[in-house]
Formats: structure tokens, C-alpha cells, sequence
């Protein structure tokens, strides 16, 4: 459970508690006091297991659209249990609907320490991206790496997701950023929680090449790496069958997250389901066992091309208020 903290002295204990357990990152005395007496006044987020807390998060502001991750523990005991993540979650909406644009935190550079190696990864898989390393910021023997994510609001990410049908930048997508979009999709809804829809990410250019020369006529020929939506047909309850909707929720979600990382897709389904089954073959190629079916593919890498927004009909063309029809 995560609970938003307001009391003062509450804030202090559950910071002294969970900083003096990580003493291997929190060592230096005077810093983690620092710490545990600022976060009385700083926006803070506890996370629970049984009423025992697990560990901790607080934001500071350090600009008028900036907010930082000030800091951050959880318990050892307690580790990959999904507190991190669910401590960013709470304070990574906080901060969009305060407003905020970016977030920031700062650690000890990649390479260094191994428990910061482990940190750097976290942070990467929250989808922090690297900004820059500033040598003597702390000392020599502690280079600061910064990261820094967007936080644009999900109506905007709305707005600007279009198909796009172009060609694209010949240019590796890094797979952090395809696990994040896979993420996205994964997360989705599915009727009944019965997750239906399975995923796989094809990064190869020897297998992209394969899928690719099976797709007529041609299309995503450019891209540097796909995403191949499975879907498992079973029942939901009774005779009823959500499989459709539960992939066309995590496609949505991938959609979306493919824009917010930068990059631009298109939803291919009917020109693979069509009479001639291309994605029979892409099963196959794939390796896709005989209970799944392969519904979708998502080209995703950069734009290399401009491309226009479709025209859409008028808000009241569309939306009625209790009644159809009525304005």
C-alpha cells in the first residue's frame, strides 16, 4: 500500500527508519541527516507491507516546471517486490497534475559503485532518461549522473499519436525503450483478467528481414524493430470472449507509449489477418505455439518523413450529452 504522508515528525521516522537500514548507499552521516530533516517539508510518499513500512519516496522542487526525486529508499527485505515502482507511480502523477513538466534525479555515474550500477538500471527501467555527468559536482570519486524524464500529460500524448505510414530512421530502438512500450501493453485491461494478449519483440535484423519479406503488399519495410501482438482465444465466463478487446486495449497502450518515447507506429492488423493469412506465416517464422494467434504487428523506430494529421470530424458531430443527438 502507498500512503501520501503529511505529518512532520511521521515523515522523519519512517525516513531515519529506512535510511539507517541502507547504510551501504546512505553512509555519509551528515548527507543522511540531511536528508531525513528536509523530508518534513517536502511532498512524501510511504509504502506499506502489514503496516510496517517498506520504504519511502520524496519530491522537491528545484524549478518552476521541474520536480526532483529527492529521495528514494526501500528495505532490502523488501526489494523487487514492485515498491520503487509503485513509489514513482504516486509521485510521478503527483507531479503532472501539479503541473510539472520534467522530473530529475541524480545518482553516482554507471561504472562506479555496484549498487549504483543496480540504482542507474532502476531508474532506466522507470524511463529516466540520461542527461548529463557532471564530474565534480559531489567529488571526484562520486561523478553525479543526472536523468530526466518528461512528463507530459496523457491527453497530449493522445493528441499528438497519429498513424504513421512513412519510412524511418535507420537507427537501433534500444531495448529499454521497447521493454517499456511492451510494459505498456502488458498492463492493459483484459475482461476478466484473463490477459489474453501475449507479446513479442522482434529487434533482429536477420528475423525483422524474414517478417518483413512475408508482408505484400510490403509494408514497415524501414523499421528497426517491431512489436508482434498474439492473442489467445478463451473464454472470459460462460461462452463470452474478450480476446479482441483485451488486444485492442494493450495496442492502444503501446500506441501511445511509442509516441510519449519518441518515436512514431501504425496499427497493421486487417492487411495481416486478410484472406491470405500472412500471419499464419509470421507465427510460424516466430515460432508461435498452436493456441496463439498472431492479430497485429507495430512497426516502431523514429519518423524519418513529415507526415499531416488526418482530418477529424467536429467534436459535436460525434459527442452527445444523455440523449443521442443532443448538444
Amino acid at each position: 500500500m502507498i500512503r501520501f504522508i503529511e505529518d512532520k515528525d511521521e515523515k522523519r521516522k519512517i525516513s531515519r527508519e529506512v535510511l539507517e537500514a541502507l547504510k551501504e548507499w546512505f553512509e555519509v552521516d551528515e548527507s543522511r541527516e540531511q536528508y531525513i530533516r528536509e523530508s518534513a517539508d517536502q511532498p512524501f510518499w510511504a509504502a506499506y507491507e502489514n503496516d510496517v513500512p517498506a520504504g519511502f519516496l520524496c519530491l522537491k522542487e528545484t524549478g518552476k516546471e521541474t520536480m526532483e526525486l529527492a529521495v528514494m529508499g526501500v528495505k532490502k527485505d523488501f526489494h523487487r517486490h514492485g515498491f520503487g515502482r509503485k513509489l514513482f507511480a504516486a509521485a510521478k502523477a503527483y507531479a503532472s497534475v501539479n503541473g510539472y513538466d520534467f522530473i530529475q534525479v541524480k545518482t553516482v555515474r554507471s561504472g562506479v559503485y555496484e549498487d549504483y550500477d543496480i540504482t542507474n538500471e532502476f531508474y532506466k527501467s522507470l524511463g529516466f532518461k540520461e542527461l548529463e555527468v557532471f564530474e565534480e559536482y559531489w567529488d571526484a570519486a562520486n561523478p553525479c549522473q543526472i536523468y530526466v524524464m518528461s512528463l507530459k500529460s496523457a491527453m497530449e500524448t493522445m493528441k499528438a499519436r497519429h498513424s504513421y505510414r512513412g519510412a524511418f530512421v535507420q537507427e537501433p530502438v534500444p531495448r529499454e525503450d521497447l521493454i517499456a512500450i511492451a510494459n505498456a501493453g502488458i498492463n492493459a485491461p483484459s475482461g476478466c483478467n484473463k490477459q489474453t494478449t501475449e507479446l513479442v519483440i522482434v529487434d533482429d535484423k536477420e528475423m525483422l528481414e524474414k517478417i518483413k519479406a512475408l508482408i505484400d503488399p510490403p509494408v514497415a519495410k524501414t523499421a528497426p524493430a517491431m512489436i508482434v501482438v498474439l492473442s489467445k482465444r478463451i473464454n472470459a465466463y460462460r461462452d463470452k470472449c474478450f480476446a479482441t478487446q483485451d488486444y485492442s486495449a494493450a495496442i492502444e497502450n503501446m500506441l501511445l507509449a511509442i509516441v510519449e518515447l519518441g518515436y512514431q507506429s501504425c496499427w497493421y492488423e486487417g492487411h495481416i489477418t486478410d484472406d491470405d493469412r500472412i500471419c499464419d506465416r509470421i507465427a510460424e517464422v516466430i515460432g508461435v505455439p498452436g493456441d496463439l494467434g498472431v492479430v497485429c504487428i507495430l512497426p516502431v523506430g523514429k519518423a524519418l518523413e513529415d507526415f499531416k494529421v488526418p482530418p477529424k470530424k467536429a467534436f459535436e458531430e460525434r459527442v452527445s450529452f444523455n440523449r443521442f443527438g443532443e448538444k
